[in-house]
């Protein structure tokens, strides 16, 4: 009997039981894939841009309680799910993934618990829902326009956004009742923004510019009748809810928000401002810590510019340098738009001797340039919108040319490299293009995004570029203009400084006008934490390429560190630091 019982113990623990490294892996893939269309199941728009199209016809008031809890609840079972995984069992791929995940889930769920934005939907900047809904609305956007069916999906979406603009509207009075606003100076901005979208005849609509484009072989009839229901959602929906937005801003909104410029005399306003710097830059860093960063950058560049002024022969001091750049007539050589856009589309060819000596990874997406759309310029910057995933719709550079007699050269070439070669283009598109899951495939995250864009603006002049010393200088204005957002975001949100401080250092340390200084301190009131992200993944990547160097030395190769920072898309920061150390690592081998 003792023999049978030690046989069926040895054949328990011989055959019947397994250690956590052998036990069967959970279906990974289909987790990331269920999750994906969850996602995009309450974020419609999101799975247009990603070219996921079950959705086209739904527009959610995703800034509605409701729609939140969903958010919420969503993302608790997926981190409930993820906890179950043993991450001993993984690839490295797959561990990257998980952590990926989780970070989104739970920098997410912090935002929407504590109701960061919440009373503050409606901005004069480019993120803002209604000003960003006009231009997908237009077509240029990732919304397509080629059937019937596509005018019609897009149709129930103009039917929905009045329910989105009573939601806002409620979500700003209950911010007023809380004293939880916009600051005034930047909302003074938006009525200039909605009036076109509220009062323009509907033929000359910015919503009405894809019933200009209709497909050749439509049916007549069919036409006939689209067009018809087309304008009566613009006529009836559209307009009426732009204007009633508008009328309650200028009525009762504007009036009454706060004249501060920061977060502190906010309810909570040091905590949601700590929020914001974690969620944009993805490190804890404090807000006295940035402010202290951006003094050292800010003194570092102003050396290297006092540099470039005395190269250039220029007699007198930094100020009166940047006063000459920004006033003398041969940095104004343009008489029409499409000057502007030709020489920024002029770069691509310069560079491309060079683009395979530093990148084996490069997009096969498209590109293109266009001048910012005019019904938004008031409070637009430049800005880089992704190519389509089925490759008909390009990347597009989008730049704002109010006047093209006022426009300024000098900066031309760095602000092509950050917004498209070799900056947003190639990291937004080799994003796309990776075999990667779903979900990470549209992710961005600013401190990666705009940090490898800031970086890339460092590599003018191994691309052939800067040549002419100007160009240069406007490469160095780029980059203290990130630093300069570090003392002044961290200076506004975190320090008490007021508007006009805020503007007062810009110009000091800037050569830029008066109206771009006030557009972006105006921009950095509304969106705390977001202007800090550019610099502060910029520096790590830099760090991460010297520390690279000085481990690998000879085996060193900048095209293999690129393509370990772009290959596997967007992600925090922390995990890029962990990424590059166990490449370094393998080359050690």
């Amino acid at each position: 009997m003792k023999r049978l019982i030690l046989i069926a113990v040895l054949i328990y623990f011989g055959l019947g039981c397994t250690s956590p490294k052998e036990e069967s892996k959970v279906d990974l893939n289909g987790i990331f894939e269920k999750f994906a269309q969850e996602n995009y199941a309450l974020n419609p728009l999101l799975a247009t841009q990603n070219n996921i199209h079950q959705y086209n016809d739904q527009l959610p008031v995703d800034i509605g309680k409701d729609h939140m809890l969903k958010v919420i609840d969503l993302n608790n079972r997926y981190l409930d799910t993820l906890k179950t995984v043993n991450l001993e069992l993984l690839t490295d791929s797959e561990r990257l993934s998980v952590d990926l995940l989780t970070y989104q889930l739970k920098i997410k769920n912090e935002q929407l618990t504590n109701r960061y934005g919440f009373y503050t939907p409606v901005d004069q900047f480019v993120f803002s829902f209604p000003q960003r809904f006009a231009v997908l609305a237009s077509g240029a956007g990732s919304i397509p326009f080629k059937d019937e069916k596509d005018y019609r999906n897009f149709i129930s979406r103009m039917e929905s956004f009045p329910l989105w603009i009573d939601q806002a509207i409620s979500n700003m009075q209950s911010g007023l009742e809380l004293k939880f606003t916009n600051p005034r100076a930047s909302m003074e901005k938006v009525p200039a923004q909605l009036s076109p979208l509220a009062e323009e005849a509907v033929e000359n609509h910015i919503f009405y510019k894809p019933l200009m484009q209709l497909p050749e072989d439509m049916d007549s009839t069919a036409k006939i009748q689209l067009i018809s229901d087309y304008t009566q959602a613009i006529e009836t929906q559209i307009k009426p809810a732009y204007k009633k937005l508008n009328e309650f801003l200028k009525d009762t909104y504007i009036p009454n928000t706060r004249n501060t410029s920061g977060l502190l005399d906010r309810t909570n306003g040091e905590e949601e401002y700590a929020f914001w710097l974690r969620y944009y830059t993805t490190v804890d860093i404090s807000g006295n810590e940035i402010f202290d960063l951006g003094l050292r950058e800010v003194a570092r560049i102003r050396q290297e510019m006092d540099s470039i002024k005395v190269a250039t022969g220029f007699k007198g001091d930094l100020a009166a340098f940047f006063s000459y750049i920004k006033t003398d007539p041969k940095f104004f050589p343009f008489k029409t738009e499409e000057e502007v856009l030709n020489t920024f589309r002029s770069y691509e060819s310069l560079m491309e001797p060079q683009l395979n000596r530093l990148f084996n990874l490069r997009p096969k997406a498209s590109f293109e340039v266009r001048a910012t759309e005019k019904f938004r310029e008031a409070g637009a910057n430049a800005q880089y919108m992704a190519p389509s995933r089925d490759g008909k719709r390009p990347g597009i550079f989008y730049e704002v040319i109010r006047d093209p007699l006022t426009y300024n050269y000098f900066s031309m070439e760095g602000l092509y490299i950050h917004e498209a070669i070799p900056g947003h283009h190639y990291q937004v598109a080799i994003q796309q293009e990776a075999d990667i899951p779903e979900f990470r495939k549209g992710y961005f995250l600013s401190a990666f995004g705009e940090g490898w864009a800031l970086y890339a603006e460092s590599l003018g002049t191994e691309l052939g570029m800067y040549t002419d010393p100007y160009q240069y200088m406007g490469r160095l204005n780029n980059e203290i203009e990130r630093a300069v957002r570090l003392v002044v975001d961290a200076g506004i949100h975190h320090k008490g400084w007021t508007r006009e401080e805020a503007i007062a250092y810009v110009l000091e340390n800037q050569p830029v006008s008066e109206e771009e200084a006030i557009q972006r301190i105006e921009r950095y009131m509304v969106t705390p934490g977001q202007a800090v992200s550019y610099k502060m993944g910029e520096l790590k990547i830099i760090a991460l390429r010297e520390k690279a160097i000085q481990e690998l030395g000879e085996k060193f190769d900048i095209r293999d560190f690129h393509d370990q920072v772009l290959k596997n898309g967007s992600m925090p920061i922390f995990l890029l630091e962990s990424q590059i150390d166990q490449w370094i690592a393998s080359k050690k081998l």
